[in-house]
């Protein structure tokens, strides 16, 4: 009986994996390709790396990240202060509102930015003083725009200003995202308007913002070499620029250059994945959608198999 059961036993199938020699054949390629360019990079003389170590800490090359990384950050709160209030605008109802924010959308991306900066850079030019009064009646004060816009924040209001109409689609992107309902749901329980788009709507767009937003921030980073414009002479690619004039040597103090750029953007990614999964939680799981389920039932079988086993198919637990 012990030996017709075992000759009745289903054989299961061997399963030959899938090959896939197309990846093998790629890897290989793409290495090779990676080993000749290691082996040209380090092996040309005409990269100079003795430069490149010499002026990599240079306090020029120093002071100028540390100027671009100034321009960085301020100029992005001013975007991000002016998209908030923009993405808003275009949401509201009031018609004049909508339409300045389009407008304003309109002009600061349909120019490029280099001439933005070269008209922040002219302003003293355009307007000599920057004045207030009664229309047509005496001047209240008077400034001058030299003294007030210098370069430094003519640089900042130029980068600024321009990526405030690309963060401000962005930001209108993750505000429809989030499903209606939502504010209808909260506006039924009672709360505010304003209450509901700081604690309901913008909680959940940061998951559609934050993405694009980060893309946006590693972009003005390398912006700002064109502040050069301005003219803002103390920024990163303008100070590898000054050294490589010097020393006839541009091309090892443009890797100095991308050097720095490379590890600033690097650190920006890192910080930009870790504000992704922290708005991403409950939403973006890591883990297969199947496996807790799939854990979940083989618990419950291993639970429930063995009583089932018994009252459903007597002979079959007794074997």
């Amino acid at each position: 009986m012990d030996g017709q059961h075992k000759d009745d036993a289903p054989v299961l199938n061997k399963a030959v994996p899938v090959r896939h020699p197309g990846r093998w054949i790629s890897a290989f390629i793409i290495l090779a390709l990676v080993v000749l360019f290691l082996q040209s990079l380090f092996t040309n003389p005409n990269f100079r790396w003795d430069v490149v170590g010499t002026y990599i800490l240079d306090v020029k090359v120093v002071q100028g990240v540390g100027w671009t990384l100034l321009l960085t950050v301020t100029s992005m709160v001013l975007a991000i202060v002016l998209a908030i209030l923009l993405a808003f605008m275009r949401q509201s109802d009031n018609p004049v509102f909508r339409w300045s924010s389009w407008v304003w959308v309109w002009f600061f991306r349909g120019t490029p930015v280099y001439t933005q900066l070269v008209l922040w850079g002219l302003i003293s030019v355009l307007y000599p003083k920057i004045s207030a009064g009664v229309p047509f009646g005496p001047e209240l004060f008077s400034l001058d725009t030299a003294a007030v816009i210098n370069a430094t924040v003519a640089a900042i209001l130029g980068l600024g200003l321009n990526e405030s109409a690309y963060l401000a689609e962005i930001f209108r992107a993750g505000l429809k995202s989030v499903d209606r309902g939502q504010m209808e749901a909260a506006e039924a329980l009672g709360m505010g308007k304003t209450k509901i788009m700081w604690r309901i709507i913008l909680p959940q767009a940061m998951r559609v913002i934050v993405p694009p937003t980060g893309n946006e921030t590693i972009g003005m980073l390398k912006t700002t070499s064109l502040v050069l414009a301005v003219p803002f002479t103390l920024d990163l690619t303008f100070a590898t620029n000054a050294l490589a004039n010097r020393t006839y040597l541009p091309v090892p103090l443009l890797i100095v250059a991308a050097i720095w750029y490379l590890v600033i953007t690097s650190i920006l990614m890192v910080g930009q994945h870790y504000i992704e999964a922290y708005y991403g939680k409950g939403v973006d799981n890591l883990a297969p959608a199947g496996k807790p389920v799939a854990k979940s039932a083989r618990v419950a079988l291993s639970q429930d198999g063995g009583r089932s086993m018994e009252t459903d198919f007597p002979e079959e637990s007794a074997r």
